[in-house]
């Protein structure tokens, strides 16, 4: 129910709080307590209404800040919430991962109810398996280490042990090509070589956590005490072992929220489900449910066409599945029309990633921030490609997942002079301070022209400067309040621990698991063809849902611009086999359907180009680095090896001093065309595959030179 203040209280509340909140997301923030189940499709605010919510209730004084534990999934989404909590005039108030909660309680009773130091955490898993495996003789390399440390966190998360797991996994795949039974071996192998070395892994984290609670009445009444109102982010990605902690943490009472979208369930993989949003009310029979389905990010075609992938799911009957396909949630738009979604078929993947970047180049001159782009693909092998059509178009990146923002040394160096800078910090606002100090470092208003290290140093610190000027309008004068030097250093310190980033301009390289939570005004989605969306293992109807709902996730990250590409072969003039998705059927327009060549020209699907043949011997060129060469990789380089390593320890000398990979230069392909093809000037240079104008510009010089001393 809702609460009931004094007039003039509720007034300046509703002023304060609940101003600007539509009428469902107004609802949850008003209704403090009971049970609560938020419903939230992708962009309507759940993580405003939540956080509004806990404001809300702190400042009524129904709750007290340091008995409200808001759950979530990443250290990032946590110190997102806590920022804004923070900004609502909400201090106090734990916002935390499982992880981080179990973790910090495990850290305080262990001595108590256990005794003794508090073994060491794990951080990889892979070093331990691989000591494991060679304990039972098992050969395994890189890629099945990675499938062990998996298939052993789903069965941690799912409450297995070694002797339970064999049951529990029958029908599931195999991971890494072992059976059943050997990977309960290496299961129980993996706990003993664990406790020899005295150390516990993120999961037993959750797991030791649970058995104190569950076995000492003390430790759990204590927690009970401290902790009395819950709210958890993103509920359909509950595991059962999380879903036991917060059983624990809430014991017979129902003060709890919680916020989902079954549709968004993309981590079954790792034990996650649903089903514990989809039955919240049956465990908690009076428990209100609010449906926020107002989509205030995306254009009515984003939206659209999400819906619409979503309702076309097949109506068939299922085979080896077992969870429910829940009715979705329809969006509906709040934001004005926009463009409609584009669908490019390619002729091959480097193709694909050409008119990708090509395209990318024209929002960019359009105005659109290169932050605000993304290129979201299904598995992180396909990023090589898009990595070396920006950079061969000259447009910066970032690959999510690459090196951490708080890792680069500028950042590093940002930081301890903003430190000292607080100790000694005058009375000029803090945008202008930040500006002075990192001055020092090579901040200027403008970017510079050149590109490499000095161009991705500026952007870090560039960075650092927009993030003080955000948090100054949201916490400042402006907002009526006072924020200081020493402000902006405890947020940085605190978004370093959680490796929450400020936004850093250059186009998002990521994958769609790790798009969750994001989102950007272009959005590409690449790669759409049958094997990669949906995934090649991908063979129950309930994996197939999982994929379905990865793509809608991918669909709606996207405010306004959406492309949406595929192409039919691997490599220049492989077979075309491929298979657009299954899961654009009925949603694009069958016009639309285009297969886009190297240069961006459209050939007639019924009429291809003969594929390049090698120079020497006239066999067909398979690879894009054949092509490149003009020679099959059967018959010997024409160039002389003293030319081609001058190229070479030119190449390294060039991408040292740009602190970028060899290959952003020049690929190894693109290096031996020009040292078999010794162009004597700019124009025969240009007409070599990877020599674009940026690249041209930038090397063709120094090529020259080279290829004339050699």
């Amino acid at each position: 129910m809702s609460l009931e203040l004094p007039v003039d209280v509720t007034d300046n509340l509703e002023a304060r709080i609940l101003g600007g909140l539509d009428e469902e997301q107004r609802h949850v923030a008003s209704t403090l307590t009971g049970p609560m189940s938020v419903l939230a499709g992708a962009g309507t605010g759940k993580t405003r209404a939540i956080t509004h919510r806990i404001a809300y209730g702190v400042h009524s004084g129904v709750y007290k800040p340091q008995q409200v534990l808001a759950v979530t999934f990443t250290a990032r989404a946590a110190a997102e919430m806590r920022t804004r909590l923070r900004d609502l005039g909400v201090g106090g108030v734990q916002a935390r991962t499982f992880h981080a909660a179990a973790l910090r309680q495990l850290q305080y009773f262990w001595p108590h109810a256990v005794g003794g130091p508090l073994p060491g955490l794990l951080d990889h898993k892979a070093q331990v398996i691989a000591e494991s495996a060679r304990r039972l003789r098992l050969t395994t390399d890189r890629a099945a280490i990675r499938d062990l440390a998996a298939e052993i966190e789903w069965a941690k998360v799912s409450m297995l042990t070694p002797d339970t797991y064999l049951k529990a996994a029958a029908g599931r795949v195999e991971p890494a090509g072992f059976d059943l039974t050997t990977i309960s071996r290496l299961f129980q192998a993996y706990e003993d070589v664990k406790t020899d070395r005295n150390i516990i892994d993120f999961e037993d984290v959750l797991l030791i956590t649970v058995g104190i609670l569950q076995e000492d009445a003390k430790v759990a009444a204590t927690v009970r005490d401290q902790y009395r109102h819950f709210v958890v982010d993103e509920y359909q990605d509950v595991s059962p072992l999380q879903q036991r902690l917060l059983d624990l943490w809430l014991g017979p009472r129902d003060e709890l929220c919680v916020v989902g979208d079954a549709s968004q369930t993309i981590y079954s993989f790792t034990g996650a489900t649903s089903r514990h949003l989809l039955e919240f009310t049956k465990r908690f029979p009076g428990a209100e449910v609010v449906k926020l389905v107002r989509d205030y990010r995306s254009t009515p075609q984003v939206v659209n066409l999400a819906n619409s992938l979503l309702a076309a799911r097949t109506k068939q009957p299922r085979r080896g599945g077992s969870d429910p396909w829940p009715a979705p949630l329809e969006l509906i738009a709040q934001r004005p029309t926009g463009p409609e979604p584009s669908f490019t078929e390619c002729a091959d993947d480097e193709a694909e990633a050409a008119q990708v970047a090509g395209r990318i180049r024209t929002l960019l001159n359009e105005g659109v921030a290169a932050s605000q782009i993304a290129v979201l693909y299904r598995t992180n092998g396909q990023s090589e490609a898009y990595e070396q059509a920006l950079a061969s178009a000259d447009i910066g990146y970032q690959l999510r997942g690459g090196e951490r923002f708080f890792r680069r040394k500028e950042v590093r160096d940002a930081m301890l002079q903003l430190r000292a800078g607080a100790r000694a910090a005058g009375t000029d606002p803090v945008p202008q301070l930040v500006r002075d100090i990192l001055a020092n470092l090579g901040y200027t208003a403008q970017a510079p022209q050149s590109g490499g290290a000095v161009r991705e140093r500026w952007e870090s610190l560039a960075a650092l400067v927009a993030l003080a000027d955000e948090l100054d309008k949201a916490r400042g004068s402006a907002a009526g309040g006072v924020f200081t030097l020493q402000d902006l250093v405890t947020e940085l310190e605190e978004r370093a621990a959680a490796q929450h980033a400020p936004t850093v301009q250059g186009v998002t390289l990521a994958s769609l698991h790790s798009a969750k939570g994001l989102e950007w005004d272009a959005v590409f989605l690449v790669g759409l063809s049958e094997g990669l969306m949906p995934i090649s293992f991908a063979d129950t109807d309930d994996a197939v849902d999982e994929e379905r709902r990865l793509l809608y996730v991918g669909i709606t990250r996207a405010r306004e611009h959406l492309a949406l590409s595929w192409s039919l072969a691997r490599t220049p003039g492989g077979r075309a086999n491929r298979k657009p998705s299954r899961f654009l059927d009925g949603l694009r327009p069958q016009s639309s359907s285009s297969v886009q060549s190297r240069t961006g020209a459209k050939p007639s699907r019924r009429k291809q180009a003969a594929p390049a043949v090698c120079r020497v011997c006239g066999t067909m060129l398979n690879s894009g680095a054949e092509r490149k060469v003009g020679r099959c990789q059967n018959c010997p380089p024409t160039y002389e090896e003293s030319t081609f390593d001058a190229l070479r320890q030119w190449r390294k000398d060039t991408a040292l001093e740009a602190s970028v990979p060899a290959f952003v230069v020049f690929t190894d392909a693109t290096l031996v065309a020009i040292a078999e093809a010794r162009p004597q000037s700019m124009q025969e240079l240009s007409r070599l595959a990877g020599v674009g104008p940026a690249k041209l510009e930038r090397y063709g010089e120094d090529v020259l030179r080279i290829l004339s001393d050699n």
